[in-house]
């Protein structure tokens, strides 16, 4: 019995000495993984940041349009300034437009979110707004 115990603890230590490369191993399996995630969660982030920069400017550009005497034109020229103060390079290839029927403005507000992935082109955004426009009316 003596020599099976002495066997059992060489073994051991021989188990031991041998997972000297398993913490490598592991990151190397676990490390694209979490590098993967990573990303994910960032170009999630920039996608809801355009989003929010695209609806900012359709809002803006309502209260702007909706106004007495003010037309389409001007939430257009509205949401435009709000693009060009905040938008940056989180959102790209914008486009503007806005329709009225004398009783509501609609302002829409296209583009594109930047990308995370080099040659992936991102995500496209459409945010609109609409609001009734003001006017004078006889009681």
């Amino acid at each position: 019995m003596p020599s099976n115990a002495r066997l059992t603890a060489w073994w051991r230590r021989r188990r031991r000495a041998d997972d000297s490369g398993d913490a490598s191993i592991q990151m190397a399996i676990v490390f694209p993984f979490v590098l993967l995630a990573t990303i994910a969660v960032i170009q999630a982030s920039m996608w809801y940041y355009a989003r929010q920069i695209a609806l900012t400017a359709a809002r803006e550009g309502v209260t702007a349009a909706r106004t007495y005497q003010a037309g389409p034109a001007d939430g257009t020229a509205r949401a435009r300034q709000v693009l060009e103060r905040t938008a940056g390079d989180s959102l790209r290839s914008v486009s503007v437009s806005a329709r009225s029927d004398g009783e509501r403005v609609r302002v829409q507000v296209s583009g594109t979110a930047q990308s995370m992935i080099p040659g992936v082109p991102g995500l496209t955004i459409t945010q609109s707004a609409s609001g009734p426009v003001e006017r004078w009316v006889q009681p």
